[in-house]
């Protein structure tokens, strides 16, 4: 539609349903209605009544607590569909194939998907045992480590809008958080850290490493993951491995003009 175009004036909502969502991307946290009808110059009234639609359809998540309105799970997957569709999976193979070729075990990038990860790009190293994170394959976030390590860099309404309640919670071997307290011990140990990980709680005798990767807003758009076996003799530490993870993580941050949250 050409500019100037009278079509494009009737339809205000649509416009200002953008508006509200790209002001909520651009918060590090849930803000209220009131702040967001200030901001954007609108009636409080049409505010809500975008804000209820936009609920209805899981873009944006209520929290009642809070008296404030943060993004929902479908803004999660429109992110996620953007990732699978951006350079960020051509630019991220050669990284892991270096990386694959310095540790000597297999290594994956994995996006949001919902509570799930959803596996981008999958190197596998040569004479390594196989593994359920092939791509296009999804796994519970908060088991995998780099779920974790993504919720880790989020703020805590959205993951306690992700995790609302126990049957949120997938459990594949009996091991692994069950509980939104639980979660979040287990992220405040990932922050401690730098990184994030898992032993057994995707596949048992396996364990993985996985360093967050940040977008041009400080978002945490994906995740850099080792996996390794642990049954045998001789097999990696994770702190060892952490360092080339996060090595990889930063390299791909920087290609994609990504900048760290401020602390």
């Amino acid at each position: 539609m050409m500019a100037g175009d009278p079509g494009r004036h009737q339809v205000p909502a649509a416009r200002n349903a953008l508006r509200l969502l790209q002001a909520l991307a651009r918060r590090a946290a849930p803000v209220a209605a009131s702040t967001l009808a200030r901001e954007l110059g609108l009636p409080r009234s049409t505010t809500y009544h975008l804000l209820r639609e936009l609920e209805h359809a899981g873009f944006v998540v209520h929290l009642p607590a809070q008296r404030t309105w943060g993004l929902g799970v479908s803004s999660f997957d429109l992110g996620s569909a953007y990732v699978r569709q951006a350079p960020l999976a051509r630019l991220a193979a050669p990284l892991l194939a270096r990386l694959v070729d310095e540790v000597g075990q297999s290594a994956h990038l994995a996006v949001l998907h919902g509570r799930d990860v959803l596996y981008v790009v999958e190197d596998r190293a040569p004479g390594r045992p196989p593994l359920v994170s092939d791509v296009g394959i999804r796994l519970p976030a908060h088991l995998a480590a780099s779920g974790r390590a993504i919720l880790a860099e989020l703020p805590a309404a959205q993951v306690r809008a992700l995790f609302p309640d126990p049957s949120a919670f997938v459990d594949r071997h009996g091991t692994g958080p069950t509980s939104l307290s639980a979660l979040r011990r287990v992220l405040s140990g990932v922050r401690r850290r730098g990184y994030a990980v898992e032993d057994g709680e995707v596949t048992p005798g396996m364990a993985s490493v996985a360093v967050p990767v940040h977008d041009h807003a400080a978002h945490p758009i994906a995740a850099v993951a080792v996996t390794y076996p642990t049954r045998g003799s001789l097999y990696p530490d994770a702190a060892d491995l952490a360092t080339p993870v996060t090595t990889t993580a930063k390299l791909l941050r920087r290609q994609i003009s990504g900048r760290l949250p401020e602390c």
